[in-house]
């Protein structure tokens, strides 16, 4: 009789675990963010964030309960050297968390660790041409996303993206929209949007944009967006979030339909900051 029911006792205990999981993870999270936001924290975000002061009021509290969120879920490691600090962590928690203010989010729940070198980092890569050829070559970065728990970072270009906030770059805000989009598989650019946003609707505002950034690159036009973007659709979004949050009067000028879809996306107007 017991080996009858155990199993069924068991299936009992892993729904009851799941189901009662995301309410727990819920609670823990509001404890964190009812904890007092440290006052050195504080400081770093006024040195390191110049645009942290022109946010409304809601915003800026809303943020800092992200930040202490992510700090508390996230590991951060340094590479070549780099001693983790808060003020490593704090710049980097800030810039990701712009991403997450005013929606339902589960705080990049695929990614475990952040990893930091002092610098732009050498990644060699190798790929087999059509004539099975293996070819390596070398890459200088500033920046990735990896879409299984890992995101590298440049603390230099981390420093510089949140030292001059109205560039349209910014490589934390690069890295962290890839995981957005990695959220639902791998990087297309086409993240899982916002309730009652429409995936037509997107996909035509994205798709117009990416290749006329693309004809831009190839004739030497300007553009407010990088020629990075132009890679495939998975940069095209990264490089827009970049514009959208950094850069959000021009990009709403010249690109309404684009901005608007951003706009509906994050949740977030930062025209008006």
């Amino acid at each position: 009789m017991l080996s009858y029911f155990l199993p069924i006792a068991v299936a009992l205990l892993l729904i009851g675990y799941s189901v009662a999981k995301p309410y727990w993870r819920e609670y823990q999270r509001n404890k964190i963010r009812q904890q007092p936001f440290k006052k050195a924290w504080r400081k770093i975000l006024q040195q390191r964030m110049p645009y942290f002061r022109q946010m409304p009021a809601d915003l800026q509290l809303q943020l800092k309960g992200h930040i202490q969120v992510f700090l508390a879920e996230k590991n951060f490691v340094g590479c070549n050297g780099v001693n983790i600090t808060d003020e490593i962590r704090i710049t980097v928690a800030a810039q990701a968390c712009l991403l997450l203010l005013n929606r339902k989010t589960n705080f990049y729940p695929k990614l475990r660790t952040i990893l930091v070198y002092p610098r732009a980092f050498v990644k060699e890569q190798q790929t087999v041409q059509a004539n099975g050829v293996l070819h390596t070559h070398t890459s200088i970065l500033a920046g990735e996303s990896w879409d299984f728990g890992k995101v590298v970072l440049s603390w230099q270009d981390t420093i510089d993206g949140a030292e001059i906030p109205d560039d349209g770059r910014n490589v934390v805000i690069h890295e962290f929209a890839h995981q957005l989009d990695q959220e639902n598989g791998k990087a297309n650019g086409a993240p899982i949007l916002a309730k009652g946003q429409s995936y037509q609707q997107w996909s035509e505002a994205f798709s117009s944009q990416f290749e006329l950034l693309k004809r831009q690159q190839q004739n030497h036009i300007s553009s407010i967006f990088d020629y990075y973007g132009a890679t495939n659709p998975a940069e095209f979004f990264a490089v827009a979030s970049e514009v959208f949050f950094e850069k959000a009067e021009i990009f709403h000028y010249l690109h309404p339909a684009l901005y608007q879809q951003l706009k509906q996306y994050y949740q977030v107007d930062p025209v008006h900051w």
